[in-house]
């Protein structure tokens, strides 16, 4: 059973949060949306937050992008903009691939997936390593295995404190271990020559690498060209760097509006 909350009234959004996060983290709780006129669902991915574990341990894209589609029966929705952060993206180009008509646009933030190239071995035991440090030392564990020493300095202090505060919001943490070993080797779709069918207003949200290296720069900047519709913003060069466009629930919730706006629903 996946847990999740509606709120508000208007043009539907679906919040898709990314692996290891839960519904909150994709606008911070910001409720910008419902007060602009929307009716904003939000729901923990299987295995996240409070939503039950999957028991097959099937946790690849489409099981994900199936469960899309159930959501938005059980809430009544026909039509809706998807709102997707990292794995959250990828199951919402799925979904879009799989069932165009039910999409009315796309936020896609901070995707990482490339599908001109396949994980590497070393990619891979990255994602195993976080799934072991959080089987056998619980978040502290997760921590201590996330590679912090790859992001700028000044960000390092808010980016632990934000994975100590995520990791502690699941009831399932080893159905979390479980996603983390199983979505990394999930492919949300085959070629970037798939992409040219998504016909919807979009919006890729990047961040630069120096805050957020696992979600390249240039991979957002990809999926922005990929898709016919889709505009590309990610925040300015700066030194010190500066918070991602990505972390701001109340300016991820006005590009979603403006996104909304443009929608045919």
């Amino acid at each position: 059973m996946l847990a999740g909350e509606l709120s508000g009234a208007g043009r539907p959004v679906v919040l898709l949060h990314g692996l290891t996060a839960t519904r909150r983290y994709v606008v911070m709780g910001s409720q910008a949306l419902q007060r602009s006129g929307h009716r904003v669902l939000a729901y923990d991915a299987r295995g996240h937050g409070r939503s039950a574990a999957a028991h097959d341990g099937d946790y690849g894209y489409p099981r994900l992008a199936a469960d899309i589609g159930a959501v938005l029966d059980a809430a009544g929705i026909e039509r809706a903009v998807l709102v997707g952060a990292s794995m959250g993206a990828h199951s919402a180009v799925r979904f879009a691939l799989e069932q165009p008509e039910r999409v009315a646009g796309l936020v896609l933030i901070t995707p990482a997936f490339d599908p001109r190239r396949a994980s590497s071995a070393q990619e891979l035991s990255g994602w195993d390593a976080l799934a072991h440090g959080l089987r056998t030392g619980g978040v502290e564990g997760f921590v201590g295995a996330y590679p912090l020493g790859e992001v700028a300095l000044e960000l390092r202090a808010t980016i632990e404190m934000a994975l100590r505060q995520r990791l502690s919001a699941h009831e399932h943490p080893e159905a979390v271990a479980d996603a983390l070993e199983a979505v990394p080797r999930s492919r949300p779709f085959a070629s970037v020559a798939e992409l040219a069918a998504i016909d919807v207003p979009a919006l890729v949200v990047a961040s630069r690498d120096a805050a957020d290296p696992s979600h390249p720069l240039a991979i957002g900047e990809a999926w922005a060209q990929w898709i016919p519709r889709a505009g590309l913003i990610v925040e300015e060069a700066s030194t010190p760097p500066r918070s991602p466009i990505a972390w701001q629930g109340g300016q991820l919730s006005r590009l979603i509006a403006q996104v909304s706006a443009d929608a045919r629903m």
